[in-house]
């Protein structure tokens, strides 16, 4: 069984061994690095979680998360010492997944590393699959069909692609730009707002079967999360 490779991003030399020791004590490979500016080149050793430091001299965390956000599909974990609600906010918007203040528990640390793995996992289990089966919700990944309760719900295929990308990654918050650029492409000529009208639509739309469940949560300032209904 292949070991989850982590990669640990922080200025602090004693901070990157302690962390480094700790995981691989549990039996994790981690890749190391204490400049921004370095990860680039270790991506290409496709780690599956990135534990990033935000305050670090040259190219900052938020930075190297905004860089790579489309190249890293895996989660990336903020660690940092800057505690206020609006700092949380903006490594959440830059394309981070999860955000722990320092100082922090090993303990903490470890829970969280090893919930978002297991939701990769999980989305990756679904992404292999024909069908995703969420609530009352089939989503049909081969004929790009949406159903609920055995009822096709008549989406557009910008509109399914958006509900596939969420559904796929429940719990993760995507901007609206992230969402755009993911869907649309980079190359597409248009404006994120676009996103907005999208949901707005396929609320519109699942409301009618679905009991009301809002499936689509917006988190305000950010974006978008998927809000499962799996057990």
């Amino acid at each position: 069984m292949l070991k989850e490779r982590i990669l640990v991003v922080d200025d602090e030399p004693d901070m990157v061994a302690f962390i480094q020791d700790a995981l691989e004590d549990d039996g994790y490979e981690v890749l190391t690095a204490t400049r921004g500016d370095e990860v680039f080149a270790l991506l290409g050793k496709k780690p599956d979680l990135i534990l990033l430091d935000i305050m670090m001299p040259g190219l900052n965390g938020l930075d190297v998360c905004r860089a790579i956000r489309d190249k890293a599909l895996c989660p990336i974990l903020f660690l940092s010492a800057r505690h206020t609600e609006i700092d949380r906010i903006q490594g959440l918007a830059a394309g981070g997944d999860d955000y722990l203040v320092k100082p922090f528990s090993l303990r903490e640390l470890k829970a969280r590393i090893m919930a978002h793995l297991r939701r990769e996992q999980r989305a990756h289990r679904a992404d292999s699959r024909t069908l995703l089966h969420d609530g009352e919700l089939t989503l049909d990944l081969n004929s790009l069909t949406l159903f609920c309760r055995e009822q096709e719900v008549p989406l557009t295929l910008r509109e399914f692609e958006i509900v596939q990308l969420l559904a796929l990654h429940a719990g993760q918050v995507f901007s609206r730009e992230q969402i755009y650029e993911k869907v649309w492409g980079f190359e597409a000529e248009g404006d994120s707002a676009t996103v907005t009208e999208h949901v707005k639509n396929i609320r519109a739309k699942l409301a009618k079967c679905a009991s009301g469940a809002d499936f689509i949560s917006t988190v305000w300032g950010i974006g978008y999360k998927w809000q499962s209904r799996r057990s």
